[in-house]
């Protein structure tokens, strides 16, 4: 795919965000046009959430109670949700790395484009994945028997509210995509999604849990973004006996939030190193 060549030091702000744009927009079709090329590996890492539900649900779920009554499987959706816009984590640290360690990212450098252009490609073209595969969820829930009990305006606030989770842990998987030194350290991070994702309440109710560790999943973001969509989707949840329990929409905002505010300006300073 050719880049477009523009002088990106010239012109007005407008003219050169409208640059800026217009570069990150050519990356995003880049990273599309790879996927493409490789339709299998994208569509496995779709179905992966899937297979993920049917274990749980089918496998476990007649053993697992649900605080307050309600089915287990309703009570699991609205997590896996959450749980698969951590999973795209390790798509996005991938790619940064191996483009940075093939020399993809010095050629980026070479042209006369936008420095930021490279990370907002990034970040665009993994939110549209991520659309889709949450788009791919919340179809097999459908088929497998969930369903959301509260409005249209609802349902779409608890998609608004797993998109943002993504793009909060798409910059964690930028940062730490640009801070490795290769592949293989990343290899050895993604380890860390499967506890992070566990000690949570995606399955399981953080009460049931000994209190220390309890409270720990009770303040992680996916626990968050789990229990406020539980409630927008109407779906059983585990209550709210704790203060995030009792708070879980205004967590679910803030935890995004926060985790944008810190890694997006450290993704920005160590790109900015590596273009020295």
């Amino acid at each position: 795919m050719s880049i477009p060549i523009h002088p990106v030091s010239s012109g007005s702000p407008l003219s050169r965000l409208g640059w800026a744009l217009a570069d990150a927009w050519t990356i995003t079709l880049r990273d599309l046009s790879h996927w493409a090329l490789r339709p299998g590996t994208v569509i496995v890492g779709w179905l992966f959430p899937v297979m993920i539900v049917l274990m749980f649900g089918g496998l476990f779920g007649g053993a697992i109670g649900v605080p307050g009554g309600g089915g287990y499987f309703e009570f699991l959706m609205p997590g896996m949700f959450a749980m698969t816009m951590l999973f795209g984590l390790e798509t996005t640290m991938m790619a940064v790395t191996t483009d940075a360690a093939k020399g993809v990212t010095d050629r980026f450098r070479s042209l006369p484009m936008s420095s930021s252009a490279v990370v907002l490609g990034r970040c665009a073209a993994d939110m549209l994945n991520s659309v889709v595969g949450l788009a791919v969820m919340i179809g097999a829930g459908l088929l497998l028997g969930w369903g959301w009990h509260g409005g249209p305006g609802a349902a779409l606030a608890a998609v608004g509210l797993l998109l943002l989770l993504r793009f909060a842990f798409l910059w964690v998987g930028v940062f730490i995509g640009l801070a490795a030194g290769g592949p293989e350290v990343v290899a050895s991070v993604q380890i860390l999604v499967w506890p992070v994702g566990f000690l949570s309440g995606v399955f399981v109710d953080p009460a049931t849990m000994p209190a220390w560790l309890g409270a720990i999943a009770a303040w992680n973001p996916l626990s968050a973004t789990a229990a406020a969509t539980r409630e927008l989707f109407g779906n059983p949840g585990f209550g709210a006996g704790s203060w995030t329990g009792q708070h879980a929409t205004l967590m679910a905002i803030g935890w995004p939030v926060l985790l944008v505010a810190v890694f997006l300006p450290l993704s920005a300073r160590t790109f900015r190193r590596l273009r020295g």
